[in-house]
């Protein structure tokens, strides 16, 4: 891989159609399903004060989507156990051309220093068990598998990574 430098923009209205782009494309749609409805839900994030969303940039290109939440803000939230501070994070990379090439887990890693840097002290995501290359990805930017969880979303695999 190329030396990239991540960064991560605050999504605005104006990248609803980049990312609803992203979320027709297959290797996005397999596990972001629902297209249309992911991008209402990700429309309704922005200004959201539990949920900030972001366009990752790779040496200012627009390649990928990223949320970044606290699970203790929704009262059903299956994490709401996590300690006080946990964000959790969910991405996707858009670009078909940038996958494979380990932007997931450097990305990933980035993304996760700076939330480090700003004082949280645990991150978790979910990937769905089945999906390998996040789950990958999520091990080599230093996250491990706490345990299997069911959600209204379907069964995850709760990862975390602490400082």
């Amino acid at each position: 891989m190329v030396p990239c430098a991540y960064a991560f923009r605050p999504m605005s209205e104006d990248d609803l159609p980049l990312v609803g782009g992203w979320l027709t494309m297959p290797h996005v749609v397999e596990w972001w399903p629902a297209g249309v409805k992911q991008l209402e839900r990700v429309r309704a994030h922005i200004g959201d004060p539990a949920i900030d969303v972001f366009i990752v940039t790779a040496n200012d290109r627009a390649i990928g989507y990223l949320q970044c939440y606290d699970p203790c803000a929704e009262a059903d939230h299956p994490f709401r156990d996590q300690p006080a501070g946990t964000r959790g994070i969910d991405q996707f990379i858009g670009n078909p051309d940038m996958i494979g090439r380990g932007h997931g887990s450097a990305l990933t890693r980035a993304f996760v220093a700076k939330l480090f840097a700003a004082g949280t002290p645990r991150v978790v995501t979910d990937p769905d068990p089945a999906n390998r290359r996040a789950v990958g990805a999520y091990e080599k930017a230093g996250f491990r598998t706490e345990r299997l969880v069911d959600t209204p979303w379907g069964r995850t695999l709760l990862m975390v990574c602490e400082l």
